[in-house]
């Protein structure tokens, strides 16, 4: 990573690697690419010369660096192939800050993975989560797969406009956002309350954590204070895919914040005036 960047900056750069996916971002317009690192023993190569030519055509700085210095870089030796590339992501944040910016009062509704460390899972839910609008998606440092190849593919190019919110882990960033007054909310297949339902209210400030692939929820996540949430399902199936869950619960949250949009304040024919509607 360059170290022309500010601080600021640096944190909102995502770092991909392996020369496919690298000659794959420079060719889309939309990314805003900052630097292409290059191992010196890279051999001559077609494909290196095209990222090469691609990152000189859209004026991206090329540095080269030795094979170790590269691997600090990408943080993948084994698979970075000599080659990486800087990505200004503006919608990339730490949780720390996203907080900092939150007004008094601020709705919020986040969603945590706790443990899920499969990365197609991961690239799914973030393509999900993003289509959804939701306000952020937290990225644990530990717990949660790197933002590597495998999570970019399968999240179609959406984890460089995602609203990923970094953190040390899962537990420390709901003590963080506890005492900014978030509700947490679990997924669980034997709560009573149902997702869908109108009838179950949700906190303007919301933290919603599906469990992992294996173990499900962690004992630290199951054991703190919080309401437990189910999504009905029938015909004796038991669970979900928690990619699949992370889908429903995004655009279930959308559902609701869409219709607070539509009938919160309308206009009343008769009188002209505003009125409001109270919903769930």
């Amino acid at each position: 990573m360059s170290q022309r960047f500010s601080k600021e900056q640096r944190r909102k750069l995502l770092t991909v690697y392996g020369r496919k996916a690298v000659k794959e971002a420079l060719e889309d317009p939309t990314l805003d690419c900052r630097a292409l690192h290059l191992a010196q023993s890279n051999r001559k190569s077609t494909i290196v010369d095209d990222i090469v030519e691609l990152a000189h055509f859209r004026e991206v700085e090329v540095f080269e660096h030795g094979r170790d210095a590269l691997a600090r870089i990408s943080r993948n030796k084994k698979q970075d192939q000599g080659v990486a590339l800087d990505i200004f992501c503006p919608a990339l944040n730490t949780l720390d800050d996203y907080l900092t910016t939150l007004a008094s009062g601020q709705a919020s509704h986040l969603i945590a993975l706790d443990g899920v460390a499969n990365p197609q899972n991961f690239g799914m839910s973030i393509r999900s989560i993003t289509a959804a609008g939701l306000n952020g998606l937290l990225l644990a440092a530990r717990g949660n797969p790197a933002l590597g190849s495998l999570v970019i593919k399968a999240s179609a190019g959406c984890a460089f406009r995602a609203p990923l919110l970094r953190c040390q882990t899962i537990v420390a960033a709901l003590d963080a956002l506890e005492r900014e007054g978030f509700q947490l909310y679990r997924l669980s297949a034997d709560s009573a309350h149902n997702l869908m339902s109108d009838s179950v209210k949700v906190a303007p400030r919301a933290v919603f954590v599906l469990g992992g692939e294996t173990d499900g929820l962690s004992r630290e996540v199951r054991s703190r204070s919080g309401s437990d949430l189910s999504i009905p399902m029938e015909n004796s199936v038991e669970s979900l895919n928690v990619a699949v869950s992370a889908s429903l619960l995004a655009f279930e949250l959308k559902r609701r914040r869409d219709q607070l949009a539509l009938l919160l304040i309308t206009l009343s024919p008769r009188s002209g005036r505003r009125q409001t509607i109270a919903i769930a």
